[in-house]
Formats: structure tokens, sequence, C-alpha cells
């Protein structure tokens, strides 16, 4: 039986050769479209998250400092919001405010300027520098319709299996802003005092999201601080108050579980 022998540096090589060399590389190439796509399949989905950097708007609501610093929103850019709405503020950068320059405006009608962040229709400001102020008299609502958000509602003692992270990454400067990758970062932002949040993964449905107290409502970011992106066990007294869900912990309310 004669069989072809191929001189490399002839123009041409057999046609045995060249046909095997054919549907090697198409094989090949199909084989790697085909574990590209398995791969992409194969990762975790993540939610939708918004960070309007560079472009602030103007917000109008409620100033209240518990459980965390937050706006209770009534007017963006000057428009009634469908919604009433409590977002928690943050500053730039990985720090929370300042919880001492707000408090001459703790619960009256304020205006400011911040950046929005949003994940699952929650909703979190990042304040501008000096843009906080008293608004006019009568500009905002009646002192009954403002206090009527703040009323706090104790949903009893419960236990949740999740992730503490810190709020601001989570909530969409970061995406996902979640699990061990993310861990040096959280750690920055929460000895920075952003708000820790605990983040509960549902099936089929959007996470829940719980911003993390202590007890007598104090910030607790030293505590939870060995525990971040790790799975946790953490029990306390969940509360709504003004739109927000938020546990109250004790000392040694949280207990690392296996993954």
């Amino acid at each position: 039986m004669k069989e072809e022998f191929y001189i490399g540096w002839e123009e041409r090589a057999p046609a045995g050769y060249a046909r095997t060399v054919r549907w090697t590389v198409t094989g090949l190439l199909l084989l790697t479209a085909l574990l590209g796509a398995l791969l992409a399949g194969s990762q975790r989905q993540i939610s939708r998250a918004i960070f309007e950097w560079g472009h602030p708007r103007r917000f109008e609501g409620v100033l209240r400092l518990d459980p965390v610093p937050h706006l209770t929103v009534f007017r963006m850019d000057g428009s009634p919001v469908t919604n009433r709405i409590s977002a928690p503020l943050v500053a730039p950068f990985k720090f929370g405010v300042n919880r001492a320059e707000l408090l001459p405006l703790e619960g009256r009608w304020v205006t400011l300027s911040a950046t929005r962040v949003e994940r699952d229709g929650q909703l979190m400001l990042e304040l501008e520098p000096g843009s906080l102020q008293a608004a006019a008299p009568g500009t905002g609502p009646a002192p009954e319709a403002a206090g009527a958000a703040e009323k706090e509602l104790s949903l009893g003692r419960q236990v949740f299996r999740g992730e503490i992270v810190d709020s601001k990454c989570w909530m969409g400067v970061m995406n996902p802003g979640a699990l061990l990758p993310h861990r040096a970062c959280a750690v920055r932002c929460l000895s920075g005092g952003i708000p820790p949040m605990l983040l509960i993964r549902r099936d089929g449905a959007p996470p829940l999201n719980l911003l993390l107290v202590s007890s007598a409502g104090q910030p607790v970011n030293a505590q939870v601080l060995p525990f971040v992106a790790e799975p946790v066990r953490v029990t306390g007294e969940l509360v709504r108050q003004s739109g927000l869900l938020y546990l109250r912990i004790g000392p040694a309310a949280i207990e690392r579980i296996g993954r």
C-alpha cells in the first residue's frame, strides 16, 4: 500500500494530510466554542445594580440618624417620588457619613445632592460633601406625614444564614460586591464606617438585605469584621423602620458555619 509522504518545504501537503488537518482544526474550534459556552452558562448571574458615578441628583426629604443615617425621600430632582423610599446615607469613597455633623438636622426636612446607588429597588445615597442643608419652612410635608414613616415594627427574634457585606459596595458601587474576592475591600469599607449588611440569598427571589446594628441601635462595624465574606448564622431581633429592615444583634450573635 502506497503511503503519502509530506516534505515540509513543499508548497502543498498531500490530500490525506490536508484533510486530517482541516478536520482536526475544525473539531478543536468547535470544542473551544462549546467549552466557552458551558463555562459562561455555569457562572452565577448577578443582579442589576446602578451607581450613577459623576451624575449627582438633588434629593429632598426627612433626615433620620437611626438605625443608620438615612433620608426618607419625598422628591428627586424636584419631582415627587411615587413611593416613599428611605435611603441610607454614605460618604464618598470608603467612608460612612459623620453622624455628629448631621445631628443638628435630625428629623428635619432637608435638601442634598447625592449620587444614586441602587440594587433590586433598594436605594442608597452617596452624599456630596457640603450639599446637605435645611430646606425653607413650608417646603416639606406635614409633620405627622413625615413622622409616620419612622414608626418601628418588631418582627421578632429570628435566625438567618447569610454573608456579611459592606452595604455600599453590595448596593451597587461594586457588582457583585460579595464573596471572598471582595473581602479586603469590604473590610476597608466597614472600617471606614459604611453600615454592615447581612446578605441572605434566596432561590427564585431577590436577596434579603438586613442592616446590622447592636441591640441598642449602635454601629457594630468592629464586631462583624472577623466574619466578613464568610458563611455565617446570625441571631437577632428583626425590625422594620422607615422602610428599612435591620437586625439588632448582641455580642455573640454571629456564628461561622460550613460552606
